[in-house]
């Protein structure tokens, strides 16, 4: 018997296979699904298993973070040893009372405590110094009188600079070395000024030209700071826009500090680890805030009372310190100030200033040399040309 289906009846089995076949494929889809269905929380996976009522998918083991990278310690002492350039103990002879014990006549070597390397904190990775000389042109772009940056036009400060550089890298291989633009952004004044502060800041167009000037020789910066009658809490917010720049840095100077409220020049400053260190865990914040590496303050000195405390000075990771003789004259002169303002009084690192022409001063003749400079305790990390 054979049954013919009317159009009507047609039309419902057309459409109930339809359904049949979507249902089939929807069924097939939600196997699937609980097969590979991932589970996540808050935080990330609940699980590196995920189970289904079919089977079990296992799920690759999560990756673990990626380490922030630490400094080499060892590295770090080592070229901290190094550059602290200790003499070896000379062999003398012993008493002739030595305490009891036999004396044979047999030279000895004392056991000396160096003063160099400090105990100090270890800086954060990316930090500049020890494993980095730096060599710094100083000035101001408005003043031939105050340093190298004005004295010469552009192309030629840059190319003496340069050179500069070049004899420091055959001096002390071992070492790289990073030019520098270390221009004076506060300037101390003879006039009082409106505000009767003493000194005066410079634009920021200045500023920007010793930015453009340290990417030219792939440099960094240091922006100077004489605070005359204002102080370090004053000055040094004003420049956070730049420090924020992982190449730039700080330094202050005690010469022109005045805390009696005397006229800049007529005496020389001072600066108390008070203020050291209020700038330097201002530093500290704006690298932790920005995720920076670490930052350089240079202090300059040539004389002892330029610098009360220090032993209360504390360079942070954050912070790296650089106590520079500043003094100038015959090199004999200066050597004296360094083994005088420096060695004794160890912070972190040292700095020696060279002037173009006051070192030139008679009596003198010369100007100190890379060797001659390297044969000091410490060596000095920082280089400052004037």
């Amino acid at each position: 018997m054979r049954f013919t289906l009317s159009p009507k009846q047609k039309q419902i089995v057309t459409i109930t296979g339809g359904v049949l076949v979507l249902a089939i494929v929807a069924s097939l889809f939600l196997f699937e699904y609980k097969k590979t269905h991932f589970a996540y929380t808050k935080g990330g996976l609940t699980s590196n298993t995920l189970k289904s009522d079919v089977s079990t998918v296992t799920l690759p083991a999560l990756l673990p973070p990626v380490p922030k990278p630490v400094l080499d310690t060892i590295a770090y002492d080592k070229k901290l040893l190094q550059i602290a350039n200790n003499p070896a103990p000379k062999p003398v002879a012993p008493s002739e009372k030595a305490s009891g014990d036999d004396v044979t006549g047999t030279l000895v070597t004392p056991k000396v405590t160096p003063l160099w390397p400090p105990k100090t904190v270890y800086p954060n990775y990316g930090a500049l110094l020890p494993f980095n000389r730096i060599v710094a042109y100083y000035g101001n772009f408005y003043s031939k009188g105050m340093g190298v940056l004005g004295q010469y036009p552009t192309d030629v400060m840059l190319d003496k600079l340069n050179k500069e550089v070049e004899v420091w890298k055959v001096a002390d291989p071992t070492t790289p070395v990073i030019p520098a633009i270390h221009y004076i952004v506060v300037t101390a004044q003879g006039s009082s000024g409106r505000d009767g502060k003493y000194r005066l800041r410079m634009p920021d167009t200045q500023i920007d030209h010793a930015l453009e000037l340290a990417h030219k020789i792939h440099g960094i910066v240091f922006l100077d700071i004489q605070v005359a009658l204002s102080n370090v809490q004053t000055e040094v917010p004003l420049l956070e826009k730049y420090l924020k720049m992982p190449d730039v840095h700080l330094g202050l100077d005690p010469e022109f500090s005045m805390k009696h409220s005397e006229r800049p020049g007529s005496v020389i400053g001072t600066m108390d680890a008070t203020d050291i260190n209020w700038a330097m865990n201002y530093l500290a914040k704006i690298v932790q805030d920005n995720n920076l590496p670490p930052k350089i303050l240079v202090i300059h000195r040539f004389t002892m009372p330029m610098i009360t405390n220090y032993k209360l000075i504390k360079p942070l990771p954050e912070v790296q310190f650089v106590m520079d003789m500043d003094g100038w004259g015959f090199a004999a002169k200066k050597i004296n100030t360094y083994n005088t303002v420096i060695t004794p009084q160890p912070v972190q690192f040292a700095g020696f200033k060279l002037f173009y022409k006051n070192d030139l001063l008679p009596p003198s003749k010369r100007m100190l040399t890379p060797a001659e400079l390297l044969k000091l305790t410490p060596q000095p990390i920082y280089i400052q040309y004037q």
